[in-house]
């Protein structure tokens, strides 16, 4: 089975994008919001990369959605 990379509903701050990178690589979510907010002070990149992952990158349909619960 292949690995799909989702936004993440139960591991959420704002859009669940960091959650689901961190799902996907096994990695503490944390971690992958330090380093957003640093590449987002670093230039400003990390917001606009941020934005569109949140938009392109589907829910995880297994979590369900916000909604439901």
């Amino acid at each position: 089975m292949e690995k799909k990379l989702y936004r993440s509903v139960k591991d959420k701050k704002i859009c669940g994008v960091c959650g689901g990178i961190g799902e996907y690589f096994n990695v503490d979510s944390t971690l992958i919001r330090l380093a957003w907010v640093i590449f987002a002070l670093c230039g400003g990149c990390g917001l606009l990369a941020y934005i569109i992952a949140a938009i392109v990158i589907p829910v995880n349909p297994e979590q369900g959605t916000e909604q439901g619960q």
